[in-house]
């Protein structure tokens, strides 16, 4: 499936996506999540996850603002994912940060995730690997992360989405480029999460593959309409939001992959 045919089948079906996110993303998540053509629903309490995963189409989980209440959510939402086959998304923030964090990732990870979306210091972390990561920050190039991602794929029989610069999205025997985006993008809070969340929305009607694709095209070509009318990051993330929502399924440009 194309972009633009992954675009046109999100705006049809409008799936609906359930976000277990941080604080700080909540409300830009759900908002681009909406733009983008999906709907979200931000619920993480353990007595109703297990309950409401089985009716959503796909599931996000985001590491980035932890307690044990919200872990033990984020494990019922994800073991009900498997177990109901629901494709759900990881992003994994910062999880090299503290052994506990840490810890959640790789109990996170023995469910199954379809994606796994995160910097270049997050997924060479994940994958086994010692990079330069500091906080939330990654302090290494997607291409070095590259191999990383790829055997990460391979033993997690999943996509491996690594966002940067130039994004490289890998399910271990396919990989591919996607370039564009602005660099204002990095300077408003939350655009990763909220990228983890629409890529929920594009796996509710396409392969994992097709759906990180989609959804790095999407967000590149937004950033790039925002960024020439900008002036700074304020005016930049109102822009992003509307050009989310203004995107056609036949403005997604394939020019920008570059298969590997």
């Amino acid at each position: 499936m194309t972009p633009n045919e992954a675009l046109r089948a999100m705006r049809a079906q409008t799936p609906l996506v359930h976000c277990i996110t941080n604080y700080v993303a909540m409300n830009i998540a759900a908002n681009v999540t909406l733009a983008a053509g999906a709907s979200p629903a931000m619920i993480h309490a353990v007595e109703e996850v297990g309950d409401f995963v089985p009716v959503a189409g796909a599931l996000t989980i985001n590491i980035g603002t932890l307690s044990a209440p919200w872990r033990d959510g984020m494990l019922i939402a994800a073991q009900a994912a498997k177990a109901h086959a629901v494709p759900w998304v990881l992003d994994p923030v910062a999880h090299f940060a503290t052994p506990y964090r840490a810890n959640v990732a790789q109990d996170l990870l023995a469910h199954a995730p379809s994606i796994i979306r995160g910097n270049a210091s997050e997924i060479i972390a994940l994958a086994g690997g010692a990079g330069a990561g500091k906080g939330a920050d990654s302090g290494d190039r997607v291409s070095d992360a590259q191999g990383n991602a790829t055997d990460l794929a391979v033993r997690q029989s999943c996509v491996v989405a690594v966002t940067g610069p130039v994004d490289f999205v890998t399910d271990g025997s396919r990989s591919v480029t996607v370039r564009g985006g602005s660099d204002l993008m990095p300077k408003v809070t939350a655009l990763g999460c909220s990228l983890t969340a629409v890529m929920g929305g594009y796996a509710a009607v396409a392969s994992p593959f097709d759906a990180a694709v989609a959804a790095l095209v999407h967000f590149a070509t937004a950033g790039e309409r925002a960024a020439a009318t900008a002036t700074g990051p304020g005016s930049f993330a109102v822009g992003f939001l509307d050009q989310l929502y203004a995107i056609q399924p036949a403005d997604l440009d394939e020019s920008r992959l570059t298969w590997l």
